[in-house]
């Protein structure tokens, strides 16, 4: 990842708090709803942290009216950046399956609950 564009894509306005929100998968319209993002700048965002790999379709779901959505999440849990004196390096922290899969389970629980 070239530091400099990651730093561009997280200082668009809402692409920090997608990531944040998108710990569990949610739809392009949920993001819209839950964060007061217009629909259309919620496509948009989340295009542009696909394209970077910091957000990843997890599948599809049914929607409240029956239809199937992409759901998203992100794909990174810590992202680092270095400012040295000859080059800026980033590093990031992958998100495991593992951990996934504990946060649908804590989901479902919840919900359940």
């Amino acid at each position: 990842m070239d530091p400099v564009e990651v730093l561009r894509v997280l200082g668009n306005k809402y692409n920090a708090e997608i990531l944040q929100a998108t710990h569990s998968p949610k739809s392009a319209q949920e993001l819209s709803e839950e964060l007061d993002i217009p629909i259309a700048t919620s496509y948009r965002r989340i295009e542009e942290l696909n394209d970077h790999d910091l957000l990843k379709m997890e599948g599809k779901e049914l929607s409240d009216e029956g239809r199937r959505t992409k759901v998203y999440r992100r794909q990174i849990d810590e992202l680092t950046i270095e400012f040295g004196v000859e080059e800026t390096a980033v590093e990031t922290t992958e998100r495991t399956e593992a951990k996934n899969a504990l946060v649908d389970v804590w989901s479902d629980l919840r919900t359940e609950g």
